[in-house]
């Protein structure tokens, strides 16, 4: 017999209820709403899907904290990137690693 749960671990915590529509608000006030709207909307819409068949809130949760999250660190990419640092001559790992034996 397997001592593994038979559901979905809950989310940290609950987003109140009004979360969803204050993020898309925020989303849509966004220099990026043109790309960001409608992925949340993509997102949200197959995290309700999956409410309706699995009965539980949590892939709900996931989708908002993850977009949380992604706005409240946006500054700090924004900064990054305006900062100069190019991120696309970065180093392939396995050369990285293939220099530390020699």
């Amino acid at each position: 017999m397997s001592a593994q749960p038979d559901h979905t671990p809950a989310a940290p915590y609950a987003p109140a209820p009004g979360a969803p529509a204050e993020l898309l608000a925020q989303l849509r006030a966004d220099r990026r709403a043109e790309r960001w709207v409608p992925a949340f909307e993509r997102e949200w819409a197959s995290a309700l899907e999956e409410s309706r068949r699995t009965f539980s809130l949590n892939t709900l949760y996931e989708v908002v904290h993850v977009w949380q999250a992604r706005l409240a660190s946006a500054p700090a990419v924004d900064g990054f990137v305006e900062s100069g640092h190019d991120e696309s001559g970065f180093m392939d790992m396995a050369e990285l690693r293939g220099r530390r034996r020699r």
